[in-house]
């Protein structure tokens, strides 16, 4: 007698639900709705730029609640990257006469100091909302997006030029319209990196978070409530305990963030990647597992759900997709000429007026002593890169090839590299003064603290995708180990260690601008270079040596990315793509 072989019903598939998820989700979403709705309400406080403070409360009761201020900025900032990705990315990808701008565009803009775009918007935003804290909120916020958006651009534009033909060629045949080729091809296939490097830029936006609540500009100096800004204040006092006491609220607020937040990102977007097999080590995230069990998130996508068509019905009006992802038209055509034409004359009247500004102002005598103080700057970003190479480049590699060491430490390195490591700039500053040391040299450091990881995220992210058919191969052969860090590792992480090597540089480029002039219980320490002429000219509202240093800046980042890093990615892209 046999009996029938039974299988299991869609229902038994599932994940069980949980009514304590439930319970916990709800409490969570209510606890973040009245969290957000407390703290925004002291966002359009009254306030008088003659009569702001230029400080802020150090007293540790207050800690929470700045806390929670910086975080909600942070948000804030990361919802307007992302919104200026997808458009920005998408329109230099699909629009073949505006990539010719838009990208260079880009280029010049993630070289632009941070100090530099608030120079410019800190006046026009409180004009913008005149007797609201609103304006200074805003250019806060702007701030903070400068140090996330053209990251997450890249990452995502790359992502859209690399996507396979196959998916090109099932949106053609599918027939989907632009709206939804976006949301069904273009932003699945992009997750992964663009996840990853917002969590990245999100760290980037920790880093300049004094900066951007802590505000010197035109002789002015504003401090809205928030940790940075309580930073800055607890420093000038000299108060080391209070600056303490934030690092420690600080790491909690970063472990969190990463836990609840960037955690359960990373690892639903892993659902997305697109390869032959699946990784031996899955990713795991004990909140998104809660939101799983839950069927609350499962109930708002049935309220939610049937406005998908209609909406796509609407949004046909911007037709089909049929975007030219792999072919270059030859001909010239008219359009193209005016296109160009418009384009060079309106870089020329720019260069123009620029050049005309500079000259009535400071003199290009100034534009020369900026181009000595940029190359003490980079000899400083070269050796930072050197030093940093050395050390994390065998130790990325030891993590990424190990499974088992990778998932316990790259948790930790997410939340290195989320640290503002700024925070430790008074501590550092405190034992340079006490000692007599010199910055010239210590600013390496300071800078290194927040340009490194970059270098170290990189390395164990190019480790980990060795195939291992030639790891396996290697093994094989008994290779020397010289022989397999030249033949076999090196190569491999070529192409994620010069993605590092660039972001690390960029990054370091910017952090000259806080570690070059670093202030401490009214002693204020001074390295010569274009990261400290910068701060110095924005302080003093000096309007054409921040020109002329914003300038130097981009040329020397722009230039060195054109001349150094452009070729080395083409070498990887030639040579060192598995």
């Amino acid at each position: 007698m046999t009996t029938a072989r039974s299988f299991p019903s869609r229902g038994a598939l599932e994940r069980p639900r949980s009514r304590l998820a439930d319970v916990v989700v709800f409490a969570g979403a209510a606890v973040l709705i009245w969290a957000a709705v407390r703290v925004s309400g002291g966002v359009n406080v009254r306030f008088n730029p003659a009569t702001a403070p230029a400080t802020v409360s150090t007293s540790a009761s207050e800690l929470p609640y700045y806390a929670a201020r910086s975080l909600l900025r942070m948000f804030v900032a990361l919802g307007f990257s992302v919104a200026f990705t997808f458009v920005y990315a998408t329109a230099a990808a699909r629009l073949r006469r505006a990539r010719t701008v838009l990208l260079p565009l880009l280029d010049i803009l993630q070289s632009v100091p941070i100090l530099g775009f608030l120079s410019v918007t800190v006046t026009a935003f409180i004009a913008l909302f005149p007797g609201s804290q609103l304006g200074l909120e805003c250019a806060s916020i702007f701030a903070i997006f400068t140090s996330q958006a053209w990251n997450m651009a890249f990452a995502f534009y790359h992502s859209l030029i690399s996507q396979p033909r196959e998916l090109d060629e099932a949106s053609r045949n599918l027939r989907l319209s632009r709206w939804q080729r976006f949301w069904r091809v273009d932003v699945p296939g992009g997750m992964v990196p663009l996840v990853w490097n917002a969590m990245m830029s999100f760290g980037g936006g920790w880093f300049f978070l004094v900066a951007s609540e802590a505000i010197s500009v035109n002789n002015h100096n504003y401090a809205l409530p928030g940790i940075g800004s309580y930073v800055a204040t607890a420093t000038d006092e000299g108060a080391t305990g209070k600056v303490l006491i934030a690092i420690a609220i600080m790491i909690v607020l970063v472990i969190g963030v990463n836990a609840l937040f960037w955690r359960p990102l990373t690892t639903w977007a892993e659902r997305f990647r697109i390869e032959d097999s699946e990784p031996a080590e899955a990713p795991r995230s004990v909140t998104l597992n809660l939101l799983r069990r839950s069927s609350i998130p499962e109930g708002l996508g049935r309220v939610f759900g049937p406005l998908v068509g209609p909406l796509d019905r609407v949004m046909a009006v911007f037709g089909l997709a049929e975007y030219r992802l792999h072919v270059t038209p030859v001909r010239r055509r008219a359009g193209d000429v005016v296109f160009a034409v418009v384009v060079v004359a309106v870089i020329g009247y720019g260069c123009y007026r620029v050049v005309d500004y500079i000259d009535a102002t400071v003199g290009f005598g100034e534009v020369l002593h900026a181009f000595g103080l940029g190359a003490l700057t980079l000899v400083r970003v070269i050796v930072l890169l050197i030093i940093a190479s050395a050390i994390w480049v065998p130790i990325g590699v030891w993590i990424g090839l190990n499974p088992r060491i990778s998932r316990f430490a790259q948790p930790v390195v997410q939340v290195l590299a989320s640290f503002p490591a700024n925070f430790l700039f008074p501590l550092v500053t405190a034992a340079m003064v006490a000692t007599g040391a010199s910055l010239n040299w210590a600013a390496i450091l300071l800078m290194a603290l927040g340009a490194q990881w970059y270098i170290l995220f990189n390395i164990i992210a190019g480790a980990s995708t060795v195939p291992n058919d030639l790891r396996e191969a290697a093994a094989n052969l008994q290779l020397p180990r010289r022989l397999w860090w030249r033949k076999l590792i090196l190569p491999a992480i070529f192409p994620s260690y010069v993605t590092g090597g660039i972001t690390a540089a960029g990054g370091a480029w910017n952090a000259s601008i806080v570690a070059e002039v670093v202030t401490y219980h009214g002693t204020t320490l001074k390295a010569p270079g274009l990261g400290a002429y910068i701060k110095d000219a924005t302080s003093d509202g000096n309007w054409g040596r921040i020109l002329v240093g914003v300038v130097v800046m981009s040329i020397y980042v722009v230039g060195i990315n054109r001349l150094f890093w452009r070729r080395l990615y083409a070498l990887a892209e030639r040579r060192y793509s598995l």
